[in-house]
C-alpha cells in the first residue's frame, strides 16, 4: 500500500482523517489560552460540542458528496472547507467567532473523515482494503495522541493562533496534491434527496449527548444521555420507514449483519472515551505531571493504532472472525483490570503497570476494527450504497465517542468527592458496556454465514 501505485492516495485519505483527529482534542489544550486572549469563557464547553455536532453531520453526507462531485471534487470540498475554518479560527477576533469557526472546521473534517472510508473502495484495489482501513482508523489513534500533545507545545509557546494556521497549511498542501494522486470516480448527475429528518435526529441527539457532557450534576447528565439515546431510537425507526436514508437500506433489513458491523464498531470506539479522564486520574491519584498523564493517557490509542499494523495482515476467515470478537473482549479485559488497579496514592511500580495494560486494552479495538470496517465496506456490491456503507463507519465513531465521554462524565460524578470511587465507575462501567461487543461480534459472524457467498468471503 505505500508503494509507489497507491503511497499518494494512501496519504491524502489518512491525512484527511488525521486532520480531523488531531483537531477533536487540539483546540481543548488551546483553549484556556485563547480563553485569556479573546475571553468568552462561559462558551468554554461548546467549543468541543460545535466541532463535533459538525462533524457528524458531515460525515452523514459524504457519500452524497462522493456521488455528486466524484473523488478529487469531494475531497477538494472537504480540504479546502477544513482550511477555510481553520483560518477563520486563527484570526477569530472574539469566542463567538471561534466558535462558528469551529463549525466550518467541524464540516471539513467530517466529510474527510466519511471519505477516507468511502474512497478506500475506488482508490485501492479489493485486497488492499483491509490494510487501508487500518490506515484510517489508526489516524483516529495517532490523532487523539497527537492532538493534545502539539495543543500544549503551542499553548507552552502562546501561539494558539499559529496552531489554527498550521493546520491551515497543511490542509491546504494536501488539498493541492489531491488533483494528482485520487482516481476522480465516479461521478452522477442525479441530485438524490437530503435527509434532513434523519439529520435533524442526530444533530439533536449529538447535542443533547455534548451538553450532557458539562451539564452540572449527576441527574441532569443522566437526563442528557437518556434523550440523546431516545432521539437515535427515533432516527432508526425513522431510517427503517423512510426513502431517504443515511445508512444503506441493507443495514435495516432481517438477517443483515451491517446493522451488527455498526454497533460492534461503536462499542469499540466508545472505549476509547475514557482517554477524556485519564490524565484526570493520573494526576489525582498517582500525582502525575499534567504533561506525562496526558501521555500515559494515550496508550489506549497507541495499542490502538499500533496494533492494526498486525491485525491488518490476517486474511484468513476463521482468523478474522476469532478477531472480531477477541477485540472487545481484550478492550473489556484491559478495563476491568485497570479499574482493579486503581489505588489512592498510587505508587510509581503500580503506574508502570497501568500503562501495558491501557496498551492492551486499546490492542483489542485494533485487532478487530479494521476487519469490521471492511465488512461494513463490502456489504454491498452497489458502488453508491458501498461508498454509504463505508462512510457510515466515520459516523458510528464520531458519534459513539461522543456519547462515551457524557457517559464517562455522569460516571466520574458519581464518585462524588472521591478521585478512586470515580476512576473506579468510570472502568468498570465501560468494561460492562464494552463487553457487549463480544454479543454484537459474535452476530456479525452468524448473520455473515447467512448472507451471500460473496459477502461472507468478502468479509
Amino acid at each position: 500500500m505505500l508503494g509507489p501505485e497507491h503511497l499518494g492516495a494512501a496519504v491524502v485519505l489518512a491525512s484527511g482523517v488525521l486532520v480531523g483527529a488531531i483537531n477533536i482534542y487540539l483546540a481543548a489544550s488551546l483553549l484556556p489560552t485563547a480563553v485569556a486572549d479573546l475571553g468568552g469563557a462561559t462558551f468554554y464547553a461548546w467549543n468541543m460540542t460545535a466541532y463535533l455536532i459538525a462533524m457528524v453531520i458531515a460525515t452523514m453526507l459524504s457519500g452524497r458528496f462522493l456521488s455528486r462531485w466524484g473523488n478529487v471534487g469531494a475531497y477538494l470540498l472537504g480540504f479546502g472547507t477544513f482550511t477555510v475554518g481553520s483560518l477563520a479560527c486563527a484570526v477569530s477576533p472574539a469566542m463567538a467567532v471561534l466558535l462558528a469557526s469551529r463549525g466550518v472546521q467541524g464540516l471539513g473534517a467530517g466529510l474527510l473523515s466519511g471519505l477516507g472510508f468511502a474512497v478506500i473502495r475506488s482508490a485501492l484495489p479489493p485486497w488492499l482494503w483491509t490494510r487501508g482501513a487500518a490506515l484510517m482508523s489508526a489516524m483516529y489513534g495517532v490523532g487523539n495522541f497527537a492532538g493534545p500533545a502539539l495543543g500544549g507545545l503551542f499553548a507552552q509557546l502562546t501561539s494558539w493562533r499559529l496552531a489554527f494556521a498550521t493546520m491551515a497549511a497543511v490542509s491546504a498542501v494536501c488539498c493541492a496534491i489531491v488533483p494528482r494522486v485520487l482516481p476522480g470516480g465516479e461521478r452522477s448527475d442525479a441530485r438524490p434527496p437530503i435527509p434532513a429528518v434523519s439529520l435533524l435526529l442526530v444533530m439533536a441527539s449529538a447535542a443533547a449527548v455534548s451538553v450532557a457532557a458539562v451539564l452540572p450534576g449527576t441527574l441532569t447528565k443522566a437526563a442528557g444521555i437518556a434523550g440523546g439515546l431516545l432521539l437515535l431510537v427515533g432516527f432508526a425507526v425513522h431510517e427503517r420507514r423512510s426513502g431517504t436514508r443515511v445508512f444503506p437500506r441493507t443495514t435495516y433489513q432481517r438477517g443483515s449483519s451491517l446493522k451488527w458491523v455498526y454497533l460492534t464498531l461503536g462499542l469499540l470506539a466508545f472505549g476509547v472515551a475514557v482517554e477524556s479522564f485519564l490524565p484526570l486520574f493520573g494526576q489525582r491519584l498517582a500525582g502525575l505531571p499534567p504533561l506525562v498523564a496526558g501521555f500515559f493517557a494515550a496508550a489506549i490509542s497507541l495499542g490502538w493504532s499500533l496494533t492494526q499494523i498486525g491485525s491488518s495482515s490476517m486474511t484468513g476467515e476463521h482468523a478474522v472472525r476469532r478477531l472480531r470478537v477477541l477485540g472487545p473482549v481484550l478492550l473489556a479485559c484491559g478495563l476491568l483490570v485497570q479499574g482493579l488497579l486503581q489505588r489512592e496514592d498510587t505508587p510509581i511500580w503500580l503506574v508502570v503497570v497501568w500503562v501495558p495494560v491501557l496498551f492492551a486494552a486499546g490492542s483489542g479495538i485494533g485487532l478487530a476494527y479494521p476487519h469490521l470496517s471492511v465488512a461494513a465496506m463490502s456489504s454491498t456490491s452497489d458502488p453508491e450504497e458501498g461508498g454509504r456503507a463505508a462512510a457510515g463507519i466515520a459516523t458510528v465513531t464520531s458519534l459513539s465517542i461522543a456519547f462515551g465521554t457524557a457517559v464517562a462524565g455522569v460516571l466520574v460524578n458519581l464518585g462524588g468527592g472521591s478521585m478512586l470511587d470515580s476512576a473506579r465507575y468510570v472502568m468498570f462501567g465501560f468494561t460492562i458496556i464494552c463487553a457487549v461487543g463480544a454479543l454484537t461480534a459474535r452476530a456479525v459472524n452468524r448473520t455473515s454465514r447467512m448472507e451471500s457467498p460473496r459477502a461472507t468471503t468478502t468479509a
